[in-house]
């Protein structure tokens, strides 16, 4: 199996998870952890995580002159994104967050044209865009989802900034990605995002009544951070060493097709003509948006 084959294995394996994580996450706030709270035991749990398998790992040093670059990616990626994502989260609905982190590839696509250069194909571009309408369509006629919502429009403006974050993470990291081990770069990122997020994050924490949490909630939580947090970011970090950060931005939209998928398997929807025609949509437009272009001969 080729490197390739593996990153995009990866990727769909993130994008698995990050789907099922919608109802998972959901399902044990505000009652027994608050959002920021929850963002505090993600980002320590990794951390740890990170530290120990970093052990099996080079013995890198960072440069200098990549410090800047290390925070400016841990306060996208593990500070505005997770903040913003936990936090809509408790005022919107999973159904919202799944269709707007579908936001993300564009800001990718757009943001890898002028930092990163890259180029927009027909191949990608259609991609993106059937990708979208599959999503949307997956949304607009898919489950109902009824949940404890209290300010869906301001849930849904931070899971804009979510996807804005996310999708300028991956073109941060990128250059990092090319020069340093995926172990020694997570590690660092997570320990910078933990000294950032703990003076936010730590008295949602404090005030947990941990005796009260159900053995199940608790299984939620470890999913959240050993899942969600741990396995998705070394799957990601991995896959863009072999795949374009546009490339992986297509995947966000199998979210969707996830949590309807997961939601089906868990007795909480059905299966309609709609929903099939919108998840085809979605498969062909990760598969043009992630298809390797062949090179120009002659």
């Amino acid at each position: 199996m080729s490197r390739r084959t593996l990153a995009i294995l990866a990727a769909i394996g993130a994008t698995t998870i990050y789907g099922i994580n919608h109802t998972v996450a959901k399902g044990v706030m505000p009652n027994y952890v608050q959002p920021f709270g929850f963002i505090l035991l993600r980002v320590s749990g990794a951390t740890l995580l990170f530290w120990l398998i970093s052990l099996f790992g080079p013995k890198e040093k960072i440069d200098k002159k990549d410090w800047i670059r290390i925070v400016v990616c841990a306060l996208l990626g593990m500070v505005i994104n997770m903040l913003s994502f936990f936090k809509g989260l408790q005022l919107s609905t999973p159904i919202n967050s799944a269709v707007l982190v579908t936001i993300t590839p564009i800001f990718v696509v757009v943001l890898s044209a002028f930092f990163l250069k890259e180029r927009i194909t027909l191949n990608k571009g259609l991609g993106v865009f059937l990708g979208f309408v599959g999503a949307i369509g997956l949304i607009l006629f898919g489950a109902e989802v009824r949940q404890d919502a209290p300010n869906i429009p301001l849930g849904n403006f931070l899971f804009v900034i979510n996807a804005t974050a996310y999708g300028a993470y991956l073109i941060v990291v990128k250059k990092l990605i090319e020069k340093y081990h995926p172990f020694t770069l997570m590690k660092w990122l997570f320990t910078i995002a933990l000294i950032i997020n703990l003076p936010i994050t730590l008295p949602d924490v404090l005030a947990m009544d941990w005796a009260s949490i159900p053995l199940w909630a608790y299984g939620s939580i470890a999913f959240v951070i050993i899942g969600t947090t741990f396995l998705t970011y070394l799957f990601n970090v991995f896959a863009l060493t072999q795949l374009k950060a546009s490339t992986i931005g297509a995947f966000m939209y199998m979210q969707p097709l996830v949590g309807i998928l997961f939601a089906l398997f868990t007795g909480k929807d059905q299966l309609t003509l709609v929903k099939i025609v919108a998840t085809l949509f979605v498969l062909v437009g990760v598969y043009l948006a992630s298809k390797k272009p062949k090179p120009n001969v002659g």
